[in-house]
């Protein structure tokens, strides 16, 4: 479910009141532990981080004119969505994810290749997620991208 906000703003304006502060809480999280030179954007109906095309000229293979995606949330009808890229491309980064949540959630590891579910707001593991959020900087990005997802 995309939403057609165009700005962040509207977006966040549109997220049901039950999921409003752990989004939030969510985005605060990224936002503080992102590495340097992801910008935070729309992208794909939800709040995006990419890699500018200041940096990536190339911008993203199925769309040359859009920034090279890299995590993006999303209000879902039923959860909270976060989907990182660097998951889905990258065997290693996966695998410490699935061994380290059940240290931080009780809760079963709900995912699709790129895309963690969290249908429980009080039970969505920030710290996980920030440590994850650093794992990857925009160079490392890059270089996983052209070697894996680009071809």
């Amino acid at each position: 479910m995309q939403s057609t906000s165009t700005s962040i703003d509207v977006y966040l304006e549109e997220i049901s009141v039950e999921k409003k502060d752990s989004f939030a809480k969510l985005r605060e999280n990224i936002l503080e532990n992102i590495p340097n030179g992801f910008v935070e954007q729309m992208s794909y109906g939800m709040i995006g981080y990419v890699v500018p095309h200041s940096i990536y000229p190339s911008g993203y293979h199925c769309d040359r004119k859009l920034p090279l995606p890299f995590i993006n949330i999303a209000s879902q009808k039923n959860f909270i969505a976060l989907y990182h890229m660097g998951i889905y491309a990258n065997p290693e980064l996966l695998k410490w994810l699935i061994k380290e949540y059940p240290k931080h959630s009780a809760q079963k590891l709900d995912m699709g290749k790129s895309c963690i579910r969290f249908k429980k707001m009080d039970q969505i593991p920030f710290e996980l997620i920030a440590e994850l959020v650093q794992k990857m900087s925009v160079q490392e990005w890059i270089t996983c991208y052209e070697s894996v997802v680009k071809k």
